[in-house]
């Protein structure tokens, strides 16, 4: 007579997520912070806003009415018209834009293409490499970063200016000043001291306690190329930090844009930015900017808020992903 089998004893409830890999037990903790999710859509909304705006746009961001000046909102432009009589809707979609295009490209060549290769072969390797890295890198952060952002926009302008400029003349290829291209690249070349230092030392630091690991000295052992050590091995167990430094890093440079355009060494006119829509405060025969805000506050209103939503919901993105991938947090 055989014995009836034994079945296990179901497993609990908080050990049904053992069996998942790194990124979904991340993600079903994410999901569970709702001001994080909350966060998250309002960004996708405001990105995908940006990335669509010459679908959405009511009127051409460049188009001026000037029998419809400093009109409240209506029916016809939803969130009013400056002093020129352009829309704001439309311009503050494009200004949605353009931040958008800036933190993505900063974040992508300098925070992960740069500052997260150069972590990697800094830690790994260490040496003269690894010196050289950190103490370039010590210079850099050594400046403030207000007034390196100021120098460098100042300076790298009009010599950027003049390539795109010859480039249009001897190509017979017009408007490229006017999309704005020179305005991109040259944010892009002075965001980077901001944005690949932090992500390097990150990376170096975390590379440095894990290069001796067992798992990485198998992997020599068996003949495995550095290559693949670093980008197999080494790089999937320090992705947890670089994701939360990137969610920083995309407020910071939104910030850091808003800035700069605000001062009018960012982005330029015809383009619209966010900063300079904020900075462009109608003045009426010498009134102030409060009588501005009383009469005209949706002139302020919709682009400030838009730049404090990008600043607001990364940094709040930013904390839940801390506490996601905390491994002292369950």
């Amino acid at each position: 007579m055989t014995e009836p089998a034994i079945q296990a004893p179901a497993a609990p409830a908080g050990q049904l997520t053992e069996g998942k890999g790194p990124f979904a037990l991340a993600w079903s903790r994410f999901r569970r912070k709702r001001i994080a999710m909350a966060c998250l859509v309002i960004l996708v909304l405001l990105y995908a806003a940006g990335i669509f705006a010459p679908f959405l746009e009511t009127h051409s961001y460049s188009a001026t009415d000037l029998s419809q000046t400093q009109a409240a909102p209506n029916a016809e432009h939803w969130f009013g018209t400056d002093r020129a009589g352009r829309d704001i809707f439309s311009r503050v979609l494009w200004g949605v834009q353009t931040t958008a295009i800036l933190t993505i490209i900063t974040v992508l060549s300098g925070s992960i293409l740069l500052g997260v290769t150069i972590g990697l072969a800094a830690g790994y390797w260490r040496g003269k490499f690894d010196t050289v890295v950190m103490r370039v890198g010590e210079l850099a952060a050594s400046f403030p970063d207000a007034l390196l952002v100021i120098l460098l926009a100042a300076t790298l302008r009009p010599r950027i200016l003049e390539i795109v400029r010859g480039v249009e003349d001897s190509t017979g290829f017009s408007g490229l000043v006017r999309s704005g291209v020179v305005d991109f690249v040259l944010l892009a070349i002075v965001f980077l001291p901001l944005s690949w230092f932090g992500m390097t030392r990150l990376v170096r630091g975390q590379v440095l306690a894990l290069r001796q690991s067992e798992y990485v000295q198998a992997a020599r052992a068996i003949g495995a190329s550095t290559p693949r050590i670093l980008f197999t091995h080494i790089l999937p167990n320090v992705i947890g930090p670089i994701i939360v430094s990137v969610s920083f890093g995309f407020g910071a440079i939104a910030g850091s844009e808003f800035f700069l355009s605000f001062l009018g060494l960012g982005v330029q006119p015809p383009r619209p930015s966010l900063g300079v829509m904020v900075a462009d405060v109608p003045l009426r025969g010498g009134s102030s900017a409060l009588s501005v805000l009383r009469d005209h506050p949706e002139q302020l209103l919709f682009p400030g808020g838009a730049v404090l939503l990008f600043l607001f919901c990364w940094a709040l993105i930013g904390d839940a992903l801390t506490d996601v991938f905390n491994p002292r947090t369950k």
